[in-house]
């Protein structure tokens, strides 16, 4: 069980005791991420990220550093569309440290214009890196095309974009969206009361503000081919998804579990398997406060992608006309619950789950809840979410390497 604590400036600290652990694990979750960017502040909440691992008034970036890695501790950040979480990860002695790291970074951090213009070139590499990883971009590219509001735009931002933040700016969109409520601590492994009132003492101090929303949107089908030269094309059916905190979320992950989720899906027996038509192929989820996609992945030569295509449609109408097995509904809930029960080990994996949960869901389900929310999924239910999302007329696709023109990939998947 899991213990709340709401601060007077509305600040959320969670935490959850494991017994027989001497690790802790601490994030620091802001309900802020790139569909809160304007278009000419794009890549800034990313940004942002990797200014607080660069000095406070206290401390250089060096320092911090070397505190951290002088008691063996772990210490990231990450970025998405919707949010930003600054994490560690240390022994159960050295989490007072941790508590102060990571909070003179949150509060105190430096926004030096020579720090700003340094880090800008390392992003941009990370832009390269991504761009050489056509996996990546396929996605990148399918989401940008479904989504064409703040939501589509990519994490990382755009070039021009990048090089026209400052200090200043930068400093001036922190100060604006990360506030008290939408702030929450997560904890998670070995602690003490005295580690919760280190917290409390360290974030009582941010004022209550107005809560900010981000401009609503919504899927739409759409078509995106991007040429590049790769040795495999890189290929993603797109459907509409579910928003995150949907009731039918359950029977989705076990729809993409059957689809495509591991080495005994439907499509990794038939495309990959039985036919031996690509390396990888995998079916993923993606969800958002108020919208999702759910997408099908695979790479594959050319010459075999007509063929794979078509297998993967007559699969998706299988599901759709015939529902599921008995079995592989057992097989996919198992492996779900199986993931669930492992992760409880992992003190990163309660922290997150602490984290995601309040800040999206509203409340993180305990192990047994969610396992029961499994349980109760029918294969009648698994039938009528995929009847609703394989709308051919709403599908969509992405397409990355020597690719062919839109109109050869409708053909191919009518």
């Amino acid at each position: 069980m899991y213990d709340k604590i709401i601060l007077p400036n509305g600040v959320r600290i969670l935490s959850e005791h494991m017994d027989g652990v001497r690790s802790a694990a601490i994030g620091i979750w802001v309900g802020v991420g790139s569909r809160y960017e304007d278009y000419a502040e794009a890549g800034a909440a990313h940004f942002i990220e990797h200014m607080l691992f660069k000095g406070t008034s206290k401390y250089t970036a060096a320092q911090l550093a070397e505190m951290m890695d002088a008691v063996g501790g772990q210490i990231n950040a990450f970025t998405t569309r919707d949010s930003t979480c600054f994490h560690a990860r240390v022994l159960d002695t050295h989490l007072p440290l941790a508590i102060d790291i990571l909070s003179d970074m949150f509060f105190d951090s430096n926004f030096s214009e020579a720090d700003v213009t340094g880090e800008c070139g390392i992003i941009l590499e990370e832009i390269d890196m991504y761009e050489d990883t056509p996996e990546d971009v396929v996605a990148e590219e399918l989401i940008g095309a479904c989504f064409p509001g703040a939501l589509g735009r990519p994490v990382l931002g755009r070039p021009d974009s990048l090089k026209s933040q400052t200090g200043a700016s930068l400093r001036a969109f922190k100060d604006k969206h990360y506030t008290a409520p939408r702030v929450v601590v997560a904890l998670g492994g070995s602690f003490s009361e005295a580690d919760i009132a280190h917290i409390i003492s360290r974030f009582s101090v941010m004022e209550t503000a107005e809560d900010l929303l981000a401009d609503p949107d919504d899927y739409v089908p759409a078509f995106a081919i991007k040429q590049k030269a790769t040795e495999q094309n890189h290929l993603i059916l797109g459907f509409p998804g579910l928003k995150t905190a949907s009731e039918d979320r359950f029977a989705m992950q076990l729809l993409s579990v059957i689809l495509g989720g591991n080495a005994s899906s439907r499509l990794f027996q038939t495309v990959r398997e039985k036919h031996g038509l690509c390396y990888s192929i995998y079916s993923f989820s993606a969800s958002f406060a108020e919208t999702g996609v759910l997408g099908i992945s695979t790479a594959m030569s050319r010459d075999t992608e007509a063929k794979a295509a078509a297998l993967i449609m007559s699969e998706m109408r299988k599901i759709k006309e015939d529902g599921v097995t008995a079995e592989e509904l057992s097989r996919s809930n198992e492996q779900m619950k199986s993931s669930l029960v492992m992760s409880l080990e992992s003190t990163a994996s309660r922290m997150n789950r602490l984290g995601y949960g309040e800040l999206f869901v509203g409340e993180p389900f305990t192990a047994d809840a969610l396992i029961a929310r499994y349980d109760a999924v029918t294969a009648d239910d698994i039938l009528a979410l995929a009847r609703r999302t394989f709308d051919f007329e709403k599908m969509s696709f992405s397409a990355v390497g020597q690719t062919g023109d839109e109109a050869y990939y409708r053909e191919i998947l009518r």
